[in-house]
């Protein structure tokens, strides 16, 4: 986790704006040139070697009283969640990466507390895990989100309205009163997030879908409050439904599980990869969004054509 990535705090007054004006434009020259290279096209000098990609925040949906979808069969999503984050845990851990989980074990954690746990640990990423619920027995397949106040459509805000209440609230407005020169230095970070947390839920989504095991939903975008409330890129994975009775008894096995969690962990080290390298930590990668000109060692596929319901 780079040094200066969280919430910035600006000084009030004359001289706080002056300043925090001067860091914008700052963090705005700085992020059109060519990381480590001097204007005048020099040498980079020798310097600190960059901050790497470390630390990863899971956030396993529901819990405690909120046991979020329920299958056919019983399983509910708050256990399934919680073991496929374990899992997963396990295997970033494996990896040498530094893993945080918003919960352990079977209880409800808050809204507050989970963006606090992130927030705190000044992590690189935030992925919170579900399991999809729908009244047509007959939907299936993984989708992943990113963060907007504009729904991809109907179904994707329905979606994003049943998890908030479980919060017991919706998207908080923007605060009154917020110092214009501080809002246009977070603007500059949501907007970085943004495209991070867009490419991270189009490498999660590749990933699990790799291979047409798993049918894909795609990746959209939907105002949910649990990955607006957090400083750093954030998707949310619905890694299946369990309200369709076949999915429902594969998700049950552990070996599929133990499967998604794999995939997942592939696509948090190729995000990793990609964010090392646009920091001078790694080889060059395309910018954000932009195809990759070729397999990636962590076998990551490309992308389906397409998603469908």
């Amino acid at each position: 986790m780079r040094a200066g990535q969280g919430c910035v705090r600006i000084a009030r007054g004359a001289h706080g704006a002056r300043a925090a004006l001067a860091l914008a434009l700052a963090l705005a020259s700085a992020s059109s040139a060519s990381p480590g290279a001097p204007p005048d096209g020099s040498a980079a000098p020798s310097g600190p070697t960059p901050d790497r990609f470390d630390t990863i925040v899971l956030d396993p949906g529901h819990g405690g009283d909120d046991h979020g979808a329920r299958g056919p069969h019983g399983l509910y999503e708050k256990d399934l969640t919680l073991d496929v984050a374990r899992r997963l845990a396990r295997q970033l851990e494996g990896r040498a990466f530094r893993v945080v989980l918003s919960r352990r074990e079977d209880r409800f954690v808050g809204l507050d507390e989970r963006t606090r746990i992130a927030n705190e640990a000044r992590a690189d990423l935030f992925v919170s895990i579900h399991a999809n619920g729908s009244e047509a027995r007959a939907a299936r397949g993984v989708e992943t989100y990113f963060a907007s106040l504009e729904a991809t459509d109907e179904a994707a805000s329905r979606l994003a309205r049943l998890e908030n209440e479980a919060f017991g609230g919706a998207a908080a407005p923007a605060a009154a009163g917020v110092d214009p020169v501080a809002a246009i230095l977070g603007d500059m970070l949501a907007t970085e997030h943004l495209a991070l947390s867009q490419e991270f839920a189009r490498l999660a989504l590749r990933a699990l879908a790799a291979g047409g095991a798993t049918h894909s939903r795609g990746v959209k975008q939907a105002p949910f409050v649990v990955l607006m409330g957090v400083q750093m890129p954030a998707a949310l994975v619905e890694i299946g439904f369990v309200t369709n009775a076949r999915e429902e008894a594969l998700l049950a096995q552990a070996a599929e599980r133990e499967r998604i969690a794999t995939l997942l962990a592939q696509a948090v080290d190729e995000f990793a990869r990609r964010f090392d390298a646009r920091r001078g930590a790694g080889a060059a990668v395309p910018a954000a969004g932009a195809p990759a000109a070729a397999p990636t060692p962590t076998g990551v596929a490309p992308a389906p054509a397409g998603g469908g319901r």
